[in-house]
């Protein structure tokens, strides 16, 4: 029999990353289910009744706006398990420093340990695959470098993304090449169990894999990308515009979780 674990109020802080963007579904609480959504259905099954779970993600929030208005409600929360992804805007974005970015996240860390919960903290992904970032991949190896000594510091548990190599693949990520499908979703959720040491039944690679695409199909989705995704995303940069402008979070409560059929 599998031991319950100890969680009973989980909190997830971050941008898109942890809203769930990619993965969109009706069914889930702002249309986006995501791996944070994945990981609480997975505690809510091994835990009692009164397991609840809040996400105060917003898509397109910066590092300083993630710590200025989601930490104070977080902690209001009282939780006892806390994730928080946050750099990765300012990572992206040029002529920023990765640390100085983590000298931010590091007094971030310092607020939310006063929940006394456990916390997760994500490296960035080796981008080495992609032919869009390719370029910062050396500046998210420092900001990791840096993640790991603050995670060192504060006790905290790692969710590796530069080593988990499943998601260093474009068939995990969605056209906009940006964010994570419902592939890459489903696999960082099997990887912060896993860094939680919680037993699961999360297969790879299920939901199946897509089907193989030829080169002229990908081309053409290159053209695609760059005309609905690329383009719209300098000219918001141009404007000091955000995509989440306006947005609240999608579980702004922390509540029960409702049970799921398997994927």
């Amino acid at each position: 029999m599998t031991e319950p674990h100890p969680w009973r109020r989980y909190v997830a802080l971050g941008d898109s990353f942890t809203e769930g963007i990619g993965d969109p579904e009706p069914a889930s609480q702002g249309g986006n289910r995501g791996w944070a959504d994945r990981v609480a259905e997975v505690l809510s099954t091994q835990a009692d009744d009164d397991f609840s779970y809040a996400n105060l993600a917003i898509r397109g929030r910066l590092i300083r706006q993630i710590l200025d208005e989601q930490v104070e409600p977080a902690l209001a929360l009282r939780p006892d398990l806390i994730t928080i992804s946050a750099g990765g805007n300012d990572i992206i974005r040029p002529g920023t420093d990765p640390d100085v970015i983590a000298g931010q996240l590091d007094a971030g860390i310092a607020a939310l340990t006063q929940s006394g919960a456990t916390i997760v903290v994500f490296t960035g992904t080796d981008v080495g695959f992609s032919p869009v970032f390719r370029g910062i991949r050396g500046k998210v190896a420092i900001y990791n470098e840096n993640i790991r000594a603050i995670a060192a510091k504060y006790d905290l548990v790692v969710a590796d993304q530069w080593g988990r190599s499943a998601i260093q693949n474009a068939r995990m990520w969605a056209p906009d090449r940006l964010h994570l499908n419902a592939f890459g979703h489903h696999e960082v959720a099997r990887l912060v169990l896993d860094a939680l040491n919680v037993p699961n039944d999360l297969q790879p690679n299920s939901p199946e894999p897509l089907p193989a695409r030829p080169w002229r199909a990908a081309r053409t989705e290159d053209l695609v990308w760059a005309r609905e995704y690329f383009v719209p995303w300098v000219l918001r940069r141009v404007r000091h515009r955000s995509s989440g402008d306006g947005r609240a979070p999608k579980r702004p409560a922390a509540g029960p979780v409702l049970a799921r059929t398997p994927d």
